[in-house]
């Protein structure tokens, strides 16, 4: 399978410490040539370095770009996006997956410098999927955020941090999704 919109350009946008191998965004990689972005640092990721990595694969595609960001990487989109003036010419659309929710105690200290979370309008289409029992993110915040963020908020029931660990294998159900949403921007022009 490939992507409905070849026009853009699909990148991934792991959280902390990466996506592992049999993680449904890895799979993605491997099963439809998806890109993703590189860090420098998953272990300790400093989010000007990390808004840095994502400008410059934004700026290296030649087409428009969907991002399709797990955890961290969800909370990368929305800084990233209220700072960078490509947010508004070169990104048809954004999967939002998991936010994890750098202002809970347990991240926080964990993950210094990206906190808060910004909770500002995103200036392109997005969905954002939670779960009813993440423990890195409440089900009420993902709610804030999706709202907040102006994304199609999507209950993934009770799924975890929605990762390797949910057993979710290629996630078709995801991948659907991220389908349906660069359909909906394709024929929305």
């Amino acid at each position: 399978m490939t992507d409905t919109d070849s026009s853009s350009c699909v990148l991934l946008l792991p959280g902390w410490q990466n996506s592992d191998a049999a993680h449904w965004q890895s799979r993605w990689e491997h099963l439809y040539g998806y890109t993703r972005v590189q860090q420098h640092d998953w272990q300790r990721p400093l989010r000007g370095d990390w808004s840095i990595q994502l400008q410059e694969a934004v700026l290296d595609s030649e087409r428009e770009v969907v991002l399709v960001a797990h955890s961290l990487g969800c909370i990368l989109t929305a800084w990233w996006a209220a700072h960078s003036p490509l947010a508004l010419t070169k990104v048809k659309a954004a999967l939002l997956v998991a936010p994890g929710d750098v202002e809970h105690a347990d991240l926080r200290h964990v993950l210094p410098g990206w906190s808060p979370v910004l909770l500002q309008r995103l200036p392109f289409p997005s969905v954002l999927v939670g779960s009813q029992n993440d423990p890195y993110c409440s089900w009420s915040r993902v709610q804030q955020m999706a709202q907040a963020w102006g994304a199609r908020l999507v209950d993934a029931g009770v799924a975890g941090h929605i990762n390797t660990d949910s057993g979710l294998g290629d996630w078709e159900a995801g991948h659907a999704l991220l389908q349906q949403l660069m359909k909906d921007e394709c024929h929305g022009d």
